[in-house]
């Protein structure tokens, strides 16, 4: 039986080192947090968005295995949503300004000249599609 244990728990600690380690190589190769100082203008505040990574990844790998329930208010939903949703913005913009993928969609269907029609379509249609999720799918 502790053989089991121990066995699941080294498995585990592997999986996790392996995960963890290829998220911050994928950060890291990508160049996701300099090029996210350099858009916002805060290159000197480098180190805070780096042990924001570390720490979010930490914390949302302990809240994904421990069962973690917060009871907490719904007005706090509201800018905990906002939170989440500006860094998975933020972190898309990142990607695809690195993988220069705006560029080349603009060349490939042949709209260069209209890329900025072409990104508020994109940042409309996300900002409509999220609304009707929470609007028709969430219940409060």
């Amino acid at each position: 039986m502790i053989i089991k244990i121990l066995f699941a728990m080294v498995t585990g600690l592997a999986g996790g080192l392996a995960v963890g380690s290829g998220f911050v190589a994928f950060l890291t190769v990508l160049g996701i947090v300099p090029r996210l100082t350099q858009l916002t203008k805060t290159i000197h505040r480098i180190r805070h968005y780096e042990w924001a990574v570390v720490l979010g990844a930490v914390l949302g790998g302990w809240v994904s295995l421990a069962d973690t329930i917060f009871f907490l208010p719904s007005i706090l939903l509201i800018p905990i949503g906002l939170a989440s949703g500006i860094f998975n913005g933020m972190l898309a913009a990142a990607l695809t300004e690195v993988l220069n993928v705006m560029p080349l969609l603009s060349k490939r269907i042949g709209v260069q000249e209209k890329i900025v029609v072409l990104m508020m379509a994109l940042v409309l249609g996300k900002v409509i599609g999220s609304l009707f999720q929470w609007i028709f799918f969430v219940d409060l």
